[in-house]
């Protein structure tokens, strides 16, 4: 008669939103007084975003406006994997990536947060970039999603398929 209740924790970030953040960077850069005559850029290709400028400090200039404009659109920093600042010829640059997926290690770590801190019939599963977590009890759900949302992972989470 009681059937389990689940839900999903995924990581998931929506592209167009990356793209329109992204577009919005790249007219701030091309019209913005301080970033004239640096060679600044914002350019993605495929999978990696890279910066361009002719110092470290426009570099990460240019880096800091595409991050605003990411929170702007409700896309966690925790989702941008940026490197550090590398000469490259006469210019600098930064390469970035956006996270998408849970890690292998990240995901057993949550598991063991609820193993360890979760209440009792609560358990989790990994399944590929993501994980199921299952209890007979909703609260019990209900206080899974609210103690990974109090703890720092440097993970965007999303809580999906509640049922």
């Amino acid at each position: 008669m009681a059937s389990d209740s689940s839900f999903d924790i995924v990581s998931k970030v929506d592209k167009q939103e990356v793209s329109n953040a992204l577009n919005q960077a790249q007219k701030e850069v091309a019209q913005r007084y301080d970033f004239r005559g640096v060679g600044a850029e914002i350019d993605f290709s495929g999978e990696k975003i890279l910066i361009k400028a002719n110092s470290d400090e426009r570099a990460l200039a240019v880096l800091d406006v595409f991050q605003s404009k990411l929170v702007k659109r409700g896309i966690s920093l925790k989702s941008l994997d940026a490197g550090e600042p590398y000469a490259s010829g006469k210019e600098y640059r930064i390469e970035a990536s956006i996270k998408e997926g849970i890690a292998q290690d990240d995901a057993k770590k949550i598991s063991k947060i609820i193993r360890e801190e979760g209440a009792k019939g609560v358990k989790a599963t990994i399944q590929g970039d993501e994980l199921r977590v299952t209890s007979k009890s909703r609260d019990d759900l209900q206080d899974v999603i609210a103690l990974l949302k109090g703890k720092d992972l440097d993970v965007d989470l999303q809580f999906t398929n509640y049922r």
